[in-house]
């Protein structure tokens, strides 16, 4: 197996690709990135140097994964949604010391369009809907929407929305897999495989 990197793009000495990627036209992949096995990065997308991306993630078109952004394997990046990295940002005054971490946790989604401000975790398979603004950590599982987002319902891993209350107690059978999802205090959780 190999990567495959279209003539276009720009892959700074140092960056670490794995076995499988595909590195699409105009992406610009930064030296210190760590990117991890079967990922796909679409055109246009940019990678910084304090980046790590987990195995078999998808980057679709025009998205900035700027440093301290951190994907575990799985993650769905939508079309043009937005990464940052500091929480004030001026134009006149430096911060990169100032850098927040973002985590993305296995196999959340991120729709077209979305936002993540730094700072915030988004639990895995958290499903954050296209055009969202997120400014606060993202529950494992949790489906949000809105600008800014709030939490709608539950998604379960394979991409649909579980029949959960957002509070409370209750148990579904995903009717794809036919997983068990059980929803106590605030948390979803897969009771089995």
């Amino acid at each position: 197996m190999s990567v495959t990197i279209h003539p276009s793009a720009i892959v700074d000495d140092g960056a670490q690709i794995g076995d499988g990627s595909r590195v699409w036209h105009f992406v610009h992949v930064c030296g210190g990135a760590r990117i991890g096995k079967n990922v796909s990065m679409g055109q246009g997308v940019f990678v910084g140097n304090r980046v790590t991306i987990g195995d078999n993630c998808k980057i679709q078109n025009n998205v900035s994964v700027y440093d301290n952004v951190h994907l575990e394997e799985g993650v769905f990046c939508g079309p043009s949604m937005v990464f940052t990295n500091v929480y004030n940002p001026r134009s006149l005054i430096e911060r990169k010391e100032e850098y927040r971490d973002t985590i993305v946790k296995r196999g959340a989604t991120l729709g077209a369009n979305c936002t993540i401000v730094c700072g915030v975790t988004i639990g895995k398979y958290a499903f954050v809907g296209a055009g969202a603004v997120i400014n606060r950590p993202v529950p494992a599982y949790a489906l949000m929407v809105g600008v800014p987002a709030k939490q709608i319902g539950w998604m379960s891993e394979f991409g649909e929305q579980l029949d959960l209350p957002i509070e409370g107690w209750g148990e579904v059978q995903c009717p794809h897999t036919g997983c068990i999802y059980r929803l106590n205090k605030g948390q979803v959780t897969k009771c089995n495989s």
